[in-house]
């Protein structure tokens, strides 16, 4: 792809925003969007244009959204806070963007998913597992997010299911920090630093691998009873104790598919080497 490519970063957040700023000095026009008016200057600065959107609200702030997607990729990467109402208002967020997308020529797009989508297998889980989603969740929000904009003729859209995010100002030691009888001790953790997040997104892009879905968890997969406390240790904080137990729920996230389509060598294969 040249530099006359115009990429939409809708969320210039924890990831958006450096990946944006790493798009605009290799060459690509970049449009970037916030939430927060605060905000605008520091795009700006960065080299990014930009624009105040918010998808949860019909007015001004979504009056700007056509000429924000008046691009050639759209880099989707709003984090849904599937906690808070079980998606709801992320999904009715993807239901408002779609319809702007629908009049837009967009004509590609990077969809910023979770491994969170998968189900509990006690194995090793790769893309195909997400045939147990569809069954025993069909009303996934995440999932329904995901194939809102997947398999269209309008676009092509490559969707990156990344595991825990750590890295930049996200540190692992403080989640879990002083919590006792905890679960799940002997599950294995399914973690990425945003260096890899960044390199891999930025990759894609590059090579450009449309219409693809990919994992992404780096390598080593340490137990959450001997990372957590060590993260924890890193920062001086108290570690988390976990309690035994007979039956462990997890999943193991294998991202072979992505190091295999985009030849790729994890920066940071070792969570227990994250700090």
């Amino acid at each position: 792809m040249g530099d006359k490519q115009v990429i939409s970063v809708l969320g210039c957040g924890w990831l958006g925003l450096p990946l944006a700023e790493q798009l605009v000095k290799a060459g690509y026009t970049v449009k970037g969007s916030t939430t927060s008016p605060g905000k605008l200057e520091l795009l700006e600065q960065k080299g990014i244009v930009p624009y105040l959107l918010n998808l949860t609200e019909e007015n001004q702030q979504i009056q700007h959204l056509p000429e924000f997607l008046a691009a050639d990729v759209l880099l989707l990467n709003i984090p849904p806070k599937l906690r808070s109402d079980g998606g709801k208002g992320y999904l009715q967020q993807m239901h408002t963007l779609l319809k702007a997308l629908l009049e837009s020529d967009i004509s590609r797009i990077l969809f910023v998913s979770s491994t969170s989508v998968y189900q509990d297998l006690n194995r090793i889980v790769t893309e195909e597992d997400i045939s147990f989603t569809d069954e025993k969740e069909p009303d996934n929000m995440l999932l329904q997010a995901e194939r809102l904009f997947q398999d269209r003729e309008d676009w092509v859209t490559t969707v990156v299911r990344f595991g825990g995010l750590v890295g930049g100002d996200r540190h692992p030691g403080r989640f879990l920090a002083g919590k006792k009888h905890l679960p799940n001790g002997d599950a294995p953790v399914n973690m990425i630093h945003l260096d890899d997040c960044m390199a891999i997104l930025y990759r894609i892009i590059e090579q450009e691998k449309w219409g693809e879905v990919y994992n992404a968890c780096a390598d080593a997969h340490p137990l959450r009873k001997d990372f957590f406390p060590r993260a924890a240790n890193s920062l001086g904080l108290t570690p988390p104790e976990f309690d035994d137990m007979q039956e462990t729920q997890f999943k193991l996230i294998k991202s072979q598919k992505l190091k295999d389509d985009l030849a790729y060598v994890f920066l940071h294969p070792d969570p227990m080497l994250f700090f």
